[in-house]
């Protein structure tokens, strides 16, 4: 480690480095003044400078925070002797004149010496933005930092966060590093901004929130302590107060019999590094241009002759604050350098792979572009492979991209699209019952025409369509979108080369998408084409129509229980009246009203018996037998005994009357497993649709009823049948025929379009504004670079 002497002139170069590329990852050592308004914050700096250089007025004065770098120069110190500057006499060298050209030739080979002692001056200033130049007028320095805020700031009294930074040469102060702040405000006047109180505080806390900043908290002892705002912003950030010293100005100005020996001494408000008196010029004194050295003896000889600080006079006066605010900044300096070094040391590790990501400045040369460009394009053909497998280095955990999107568009989108499709879309009764008729010629059909089913449910199979359509389309989007999000920081250093592989990639694509598209629609003509009623799946006409006559069954015992139940009820509540009104006769017309009842109770009984017998009979006797169960055993009888009926045969005895056929509904769950044989499963919303499928039997007969019916049913199964079928294939189509067939031939497509020395020249253009990003992030890392080699000399 070295001097502590040293340090503070470390961290000013640091600073230097800091200001110049706008550095805002390192957090230096920093002396930071802040005080509300005419609380003296500028005549404390000047005492510690020992000259009058800051800018004074009513408002707000101090607009831009000052970096003030205080350097202490030995007599003998060489950088007194130099001569390669320009002095602050020489004006701009476009409005000087010839003897100002003169005067200034005349300075740059001797030095500035002074007047008075013929020897060169010791004292001067500098500014970071005019590099070069020394001010050795001390007038000229406070001119040039209005003019300087004014450029920044403009001069409606607005505020601007963008530093100036001075140095100031001298063997009369100690190294010091501190940034006076604008002075805290409540009220906007004249032309500042309404905000202006927000925007100084924002300000103020940006640097004095920062660790390594030490706060001087500049507050006037001519009023009370708890109404400070200095204080109270020091505190928000500092609230153990370990990094805030307590400077106490105006001590001269405190009414008669009041002094501040319980503040100065820590009694009322601690601070860890305490408080310290100070006493400024007055305004008076500023006026009649008092020199600050007879200032400084008046503030010694205050403290030492009053009554109340003569005890602490050592601990009081600038002098004791310069030198507190020396060793303290040292001392903080030496506990936070080893921090500020890893910092570094990060900062240039994140910024060395950022320029390696832009890739390195050799120039391609002729023989290596060739593999340069091979090489890009090969990772771009595997981002893209690795994209649709999921293999990706990049995945995406916000949203499905690549192959799980894919994947969600084959089970959810086409799955759901064609599930919505309702079986008997846009098919009317009146449709199936046109197709009927117009299937059966000019004569009547014994059968139910097979060609109308066939006539029907071919247009619905089209239905089918527009969803595998939509999936090839999405899936072709997907595909494109994969093909743009391939490149990375290497590639997007070469922008046409980027451009021209997602081209060739895309048009790859787009030949690929017509011919997936005309085979997924040659698999709904394949399934058009031929109706294949003999599938294992199928439900058939059969087992279609014996569910219809069941169900029809059903219904109409149903109907039958219910008339009884309604019968019943009518009877039971007139026997109650005929019981009450029997109640009051004598017993033996009871028993004899009891007799009749009884007979006629057996009579109705088989009343009862004897139409149930007459109406099995009447059934028998017709040539259609409606079977109530339908087993394997005596399956072909009953179908046989329906069919007749429903394909021409009507009852013998009433051979002009139709039968009638009361609505029905569908069996439930329980009912339907009482069938012995296999019908096949739909989707309820079919089933739902289905249910709800109304008949309008005032305008069919009933065999147009069960036709329709019947129709329906087929319709149904064969396109559920259909529909599976389709959702299966179409994916496995796309895969094969766009999918797969673009990852098998993206590598050999851009090697034959691209791989061309014609253009290699204007694939490897550079783009500019990566150009640019490269050497900001080269004269950044070399800043890092800069700024540990300052750092390891005290190390």
């Amino acid at each position: 480690m070295a001097s502590l002497h040293e340090l503070i002139p470390v961290v000013n170069k640091l600073q230097d480095i800091v200001t110049n590329t706008s550095l805002t990852d390192l957090d230096l050592p920093l002396l930071t003044v802040i005080g509300s308004q005419s609380a003296g914050k500028s005549s404390v700096l000047e005492n510690i400078v020992g000259r009058d250089f800051l800018p004074r007025g009513t408002g707000i004065v101090t607009r831009r925070p000052l970096i003030l770098q205080l350097i202490h120069l030995a007599e003998d110190d060489p950088l007194i002797n130099r001569t390669d500057f320009l002095s602050d006499e020489v004006t701009d060298p476009k409005e000087m004149t010839l003897e100002d050209h003169l005067r200034s030739q005349s300075n740059s080979t001797t030095n500035i010496v002074s007047a008075e002692t013929e020897k060169p001056i010791q004292e001067w200033g500098e500014f970071l933005h005019i590099p070069g130049k020394r001010f050795y007028n001390f007038d000229n320095i406070r001119k040039e930092i209005e003019n300087e805020t004014s450029r920044i700031a403009g001069k409606n009294k607005g505020i601007s966060r963008i530093p100036i930074n001075l140095k100031i040469y001298s063997p009369n102060v100690l190294n010091l590093t501190l940034v006076d702040l604008p002075g805290l405000t409540k009220i906007p006047i004249a032309d500042q901004p309404v905000d202006i109180e927000r925007q100084i505080k924002n300000l103020i806390l940006e640097y004095i929130s920062k660790p390594n900043s030490i706060i001087l908290a500049v507050t006037p002892a001519n009023q009370d302590l708890v109404n400070s705002e200095a204080l109270k912003l020091a505190r928000q950030v500092d609230p153990q107060g370990k990094r805030t010293i307590g400077i106490l100005s105006k001590l001269d100005l405190m009414d008669h019999g009041t002094n501040a020996l319980d503040i100065l001494t820590g009694k009322v408000y601690p601070l860890k590094l305490g408080f310290i008196g100070v006493v400024n010029r007055s305004q008076q004194d500023i006026m009649t241009r008092k020199s600050l050295e007879e200032s400084l003896a008046a503030e010694m000889e205050f403290f030492n002759s009053h009554p109340a600080y003569k005890t602490i006079a050592n601990r009081c006066g600038t002098a004791h604050l310069a030198k507190t605010l020396n060793k303290t900044l040292m001392n903080h300096i030496r506990e936070r350098l080893p921090d500020i070094k890893a910092k570094l040391n990060t900062l240039m590790g994140q910024t060395e792979q950022e320029l390696a990501s832009y890739g390195n400045l050799n120039i391609v040369s002729k023989e290596n572009r060739a593999g340069l460009i091979l090489q890009l394009m090969n990772k771009f053909a595997n981002n893209f492979i690795n994209s649709i497998e999921g293999n990706s280095s990049e995945i995406s955990t916000k949203e499905l991209c690549g192959g799980a999107r894919i994947y969600y568009i084959y089970n959810e989108v086409l799955g759901n699209s064609m599930n919505s499709i309702n079986p008997l879309h846009n098919l009317t009764v009146t449709d199936i019952r046109t197709a009927i008729r117009n299937s059966t010629g000019p004569r009547a059909s014994l059968f139910v025409p097979e060609l109308a089913f066939d006539l029907l449910v071919k247009p619905q199979i089209q239905l089918l369509e527009g969803p595998s359509h939509r999936c090839v389309e999405l899936v072709y989007e997907e595909l494109m979108k994969i093909c743009h999000n391939c490149g990375n920081q290497e590639l997007a250093r070469y922008p046409k080369l980027h451009t021209k592989l997602i081209e060739v990639v895309s048009e790859l694509l787009r030949e690929r998408l017509g011919p997936t598209t005309k085979y997924v629609e040659s698999l709904i003509e394949i399934n058009r084409a031929y109706i294949n009623t003999n599938h294992p799946n199928f439900v058939g006409a059969a087992n279609a129509m014996a569910t219809v006559v069941e169900e029809k069954q059903r219904q109409r015992e149903q109907e039958k229980r219910n008339q009884q139940k309604k019968e019943e009820h009518v009877s039971n509540a007139h026997n109650e009246v005929n019981i009450a009104k029997a109640a009051a006769s004598s017993a033996a017309s009871h028993a004899a009203n009891g007799n009749i009842l009884l007979e006629h109770k057996d009579h109705k009984n088989k009343s009862h018996n004897k139409s149930e017998s007459s109406i099995l009979d009447e059934i028998k006797g017709n040539e259609m037998t409606i079977p109530t169960t339908v087993t394997l055993a005596d399956s072909k009888p009953e179908k046989e005994n329906f069919l007749n009926y429903f394909f021409g045969k009507k009852d013998e005895a009433h051979p002009n009357a139709e039968p009638k056929v009361v609505p029905f509904s569908y069996p439930t769950e329980t009912e339907s497993s009482e069938l012995q044989f296999h019908l096949p499963s739909m989707d309820d919303s079919i089933q739902h649709q289905l249910d709800h499928f109304h008949l309008n039997e005032e305008q069919l007969s009933e065999r147009e009823q069960m036709e329709c019916e019947l129709i329906r049913r087929l319709i149904a199964s064969y396109f559920s049948i259909v529909r599976e079928t389709i959702r299966d294939q179409v994916p496995k189509a796309i895969m094969c025929l766009l999918v797969n067939y673009s990852k098998d031939t993206v590598q050999n497509q851009l090697v034959q379009k691209l791989y061309k020395d014609s253009l290699f020249d204007e694939l490897l253009y550079e783009d500019e504004t990566l150009i640019q990003e490269r050497e900001k992030c080269e004269k950044l890392l070399e800043t890092y670079r800069e700024a540990a080699k300052v750092i390891s000399e005290v190390l």
